[in-house]
């Protein structure tokens, strides 16, 4: 009983297991004798491969290979491989009844009794689905590796978590120079500049990386043959699917163009704002500028008139200071129109020793006292026609743009040489500081460039000495060396003639009567003041109307107008007036500043306010003497022309 009841668990275990195997759809489960003949087969078989069980076994195994593989022994060779190993694995493409290939996962297992081989079991899967996918995502990936690899515009490449450049694309070599064979393997920090290394930049930037999933920033970053560049800097973490680090993709962009175009926006916008002020100042100067000259007028006439009523010494010390301040706000004035660009300028030979001998003591106390001024100008130095008040400018220019370049002191030299082959006069500013870098140096002409922090300087200094000098027709060069110093070298063009004499302070005296046109009384009170002093019989008119309507009445010698005055008609429109009614009268424009006075193109003479006596006396001489000579040269035409109608 106990035989036949083994016998019969026996059977039901082997017919469940059969069922079992029978039942399994996903995987072809078969066996093969030695030879590789199949000998039996199950549902999954039959479904992956399309055989029914009748018509495949008996069968060998190998037709369910592919040609080629035939043709390389495969199916032999799988044999060999399971019976000696004890076990087969392979993935590959296999062929169904009905010829179509699926991708398949192939196990093959020696079965031994008693030590003998009796067979294999074959298990089969379809894989087919997961094969594709695997190429396709292979494909995908190729094609991204492609893709990275032409892109020229961007360093795109891969860091391990420790900062060690892992991969390389075109980008990368063409922006940073380097070849994927010198910098894979290497600390992408050799990217950033010493300052940034020292200062522990590049583990900061993977830190915020890391920590955020994001950093980015632009810097400057240092390619392989120690060049600068401005760099657009894209850092993001790399994480696999349980969340751990596996390094981190970087993207760089070179955009030092951008920068240098943005800066120039910057710059042009500077200069327009500087520019706008500029222009804001000059109304501002010139506007102001007229009352502040009258002003001035009636201070310096009244000290004159003082002058010949007190005799005490020290009212006279006195006056004198007033005096001498009133002269002083009257430069101020002229140098303030200058810088406005509201005084046209005034082109005279000068004496190069004598005046840099006159300005020395003032441009030592711009240099102050742990700077050495040296002044070395030979005897036989040509003199140069320049402005002079425009000339001394450029030079405090220089002398304080060197002083600054020397602060702890030193020596300043300045040296006027003949160039005899270019007709100029070589001028040279030499000092011993600390130089200008050759970036800085390209850039110092520039209008509004400077170095010194904001609100220290214009920027206008040099550009000034820049615009003088090529204005008065001659150049402006720059030599500088860091650590020894700088040498700006003015070449000015020679003058035909000796220099211009000092202002003659002398003053003669006139006769006649003048016409005074000034609608301010005070101002007209200095300035007859001043005529009746020279000599002169002085008719006093507060506008035009009055003025002309005068000289109806009187007998009228010279006419004197301030420029600017109430009414219809200012000054110009009256001295045209005058012309046209009478053209043999003198007559001499005053102004403290006009707009008019700086396009008069009808030839008057214009005296600015604050005028001195003897400026005063120097302009009705000029136009005195050249009335007369005016009158004689009408006189003879006129008797020539009375002797030819004769003849």
């Amino acid at each position: 009983m106990a035989i036949r009841r083994l016998e019969k668990v026996l059977q039901d275990s082997e017919r469940n297991f059969r069922l079992l195997v029978d039942g399994i759809t996903d995987y072809a489960i078969y066996m093969l004798d030695p030879e590789g003949v199949i000998t039996n087969w199950n549902t999954g078989a039959a479904r992956i491969k399309g055989y029914p069980a009748s018509e495949i076994i008996g069968q060998h195994f190998s037709v369910f290979y592919t040609p080629e593989d035939l043709a390389g022994n495969l199916p032999r060779i799988a044999l060999e491989s399971a019976r000696e190993d004890k076990h087969y694995l392979a993935e590959g493409w296999r062929v169904r009844k009905d010829g179509s290939r699926f991708y398949a996962s192939v196990v093959i297992d020696p079965i031994f009794e008693a030590g003998e081989l009796i067979g294999y079991a074959n298990i089969t899967r379809d894989i087919t689905e997961r094969q594709i996918a695997a190429a396709e995502l292979q494909t995908s990936e190729s094609q991204f590796k492609t893709l990275v690899g032409a892109v020229t515009d961007y360093a795109l490449y891969m860091l391990d978590p420790t900062g060690t450049v892992a991969n390389w694309n075109v980008g990368g070599e063409r922006i940073k120079g380097y070849a994927a064979s010198e910098i894979v393997g290497q600390h992408f920090s050799c990217f950033y500049t010493p300052a940034d290394q020292a200062a522990g930049k590049p583990a900061r930037a993977l830190q915020i990386a890391r920590d955020t999933g994001h950093y980015d920033e632009e810097g400057w970053r240092v390619r392989k043959d120690g060049t600068f560049f401005w760099a657009s800097v894209v850092i993001d973490p790399i994480r696999n699917d349980a969340g751990e680090l596996i390094g981190f993709a970087k993207i760089t962009r070179d955009v030092t163009e951008r920068k240098q175009a943005q800066e120039k926006l910057f710059q042009i916008q500077r200069q327009l704002a500087e520019s706008q002020k500029l222009d804001a100042l000059g109304h501002l100067t010139g506007g102001v500028a007229h009352d502040f000259n009258n002003l001035l007028m009636i201070i310096s006439g009244n000290v004159h008139i003082l002058k010949k009523e007190i005799s005490g010494e020290k009212a006279i010390r006195a006056l004198r200071s007033i005096e001498t301040a009133s002269q002083r706000a009257s430069g101020l004035t002229k140098q303030l129109l200058s810088f406005a660009r509201r005084q046209s300028v005034n082109p005279q030979a000068i004496d190069l020793a004598e005046r840099l001998h006159a300005l020395r003591d003032v441009l030592n106390i711009a240099l102050g006292t742990s700077i050495t001024l040296t002044i070395d100008v030979g005897p036989q130095t040509s003199n140069v026609i320049v402005d002079p008040g425009e000339f001394e400018a450029a030079l405090v220019n220089l002398v304080v743009n060197a002083r600054d370049a020397m602060p702890e002191g030193g020596t300043l030299t300045i040296c006027a040489v003949d160039n005899d082959p270019t007709d100029h006069v070589e001028i040279s500013v030499t000092d011993t500081g600390v130089g200008i870098p050759d970036d800085i140096a390209a850039k110092v002409f520039d209008p509004f460039f400077t170095t010194k922090a904001v609100g220290k300087g214009t920027g206008l200094g040099l550009s000034q000495v820049h615009g003088f000098a090529h204005q008065a027709g001659g150049t402006v060069s720059l030599k500088s060396t860091l650590g020894e110093g700088t040498r700006i070298t003015l070449c000015l063009p020679k003058s035909a003639t000796g220099a211009a004499p000092g202002v003659e302070e002398n003053t003669g005296t006139g006769s006649g009567t003048v016409l005074l046109v000034e609608d301010n009384p005070e101002v007209a009170t200095a300035s007859t003041a001043f005529l009746e002093q020279l000599g002169y019989t002085v008719r006093w008119a507060a506008d035009a109307a009055a003025a002309l309507a005068e000289l109806e009445s009187s007998d009228i010698d010279i006419v004197c107008s301030d420029i600017v005055m109430p009414g219809k008609m200012d000054g110009i429109g009256l001295a045209n007036a005058i012309r046209a009614a009478n053209p043999e009268i003198p007559i001499l424009l005053m102004t403290g500043y006009s707009e008019s006075a700086r396009e008069n193109g009808a030839g008057f003479s214009v005296l600015r306010k604050p005028y001195q006596l003897h400026e005063l006396s120097r302009e009705l001489q000029k136009l005195t003497t050249m009335s007369g000579s005016d009158k004689k040269q009408r006189s003879g035409a006129v008797e020539l022309l009375s002797k030819q109608m004769k003849s």
